[in-house]
């Protein structure tokens, strides 16, 4: 068993914390999480549990336990809500086509996965470049700046618009040289195709200066654990709808969602 442990600094004591939980992989479960008192809310349309957690501290002090059992991606991971998140325009659908040919297979999947990384540089912008549109646009013969979410927002639109079934999914990745610290939460992708499900991490092959991309986790070394899953999440109970991702604990406050600034991510023994 390993665990992870999330601290972070609230500024509003009458908040609550929404944390991404429960994720079963093939490489392991987010089997158990603890800290202040919890209670499961439900997202909507994956039916995945997440947990609320009332601020009583300004400290807030998050554990996330993984076992190494192995079970199948949920069945949702492949089977994408419609929202300004999934959606991809027509011009995007006509460069993939123009881009794959009559290829198929591994072959057709690591033609996709080359054409959106020679797309993208790595960084995190200010503006994502769909920020100010309810679809996913063809990029064209240019580059833009990306972060793992906005590469992967990309690639999936891509995937998806020659009708192979692909997943998100969101947790945490500890790289080598960092040892038992990160300082975000992280993304990638899944796909299936004839059956066989692959893994891909464009934006590691990235940030290791490479555009040769091939499916695999951990292309660059180090440990990483899932907890949640898919784009465009809503949670009724708690009047939130069109929630990007859950990538790493949201701070709720006034009807309002946030990330918490400069968390402590720490994996620890158990």
């Amino acid at each position: 068993m390993l665990k992870v442990r999330y601290s972070a600094i609230s500024d509003h004591r009458q908040s609550s914390v929404l944390i991404p939980f429960g994720l079963q992989t093939p490489h392991g479960r987010c089997v158990s999480v603890t800290g202040a008192e919890v209670r499961e809310v439900t997202e909507h349309y994956t039916r995945q549990k997440a947990l609320l957690m009332d601020v009583t501290s300004n400290q807030i002090r998050i554990e996330f336990a993984f076992d190494t059992v192995a079970t199948n991606y949920p069945e949702k991971v492949f089977q994408p809500r419609q929202s300004k998140y999934t959606r991809y325009a027509d011009d995007l659908v006509s460069e993939i086509h123009s881009v794959v040919g009559d290829l198929t297979g591994y072959t057709l999947l690591k033609r996709i996965a080359g054409h959106v990384a020679e797309r993208f540089t790595y960084g995190h912008p200010e503006t994502p470049f769909n920020h100010s549109t309810d679809i996913i646009p063809a990029i064209g013969c240019g580059m833009v700046e990306g972060s793992c979410v906005d590469i992967n927002t990309y690639f999936l639109a891509a995937l998806r618009s020659v009708g192979i079934e692909a997943g998100y999914i969101t947790g945490f990745f500890f790289p080598e040289e960092k040892k038992d610290r990160c300082d975000d939460g992280h993304c990638w992708v899944v796909t299936r195709l004839n059956g066989e499900v692959l893994e891909w991490d464009i934006a590691h092959h990235l940030k290791m200066g490479t555009r040769d991309i091939d499916a695999g986790l951990n292309p660059k070394p180090g440990k990483r654990f899932g907890c949640f899953h898919s784009m465009g999440l809503d949670f009724p109970d708690l009047k939130i709808y069109g929630l990007k991702a859950l990538i790493e604990p949201l701070q709720i406050y006034n009807g309002k969602v946030s990330g918490f600034e400069s968390p402590q991510i720490e994996l620890i023994a158990d």
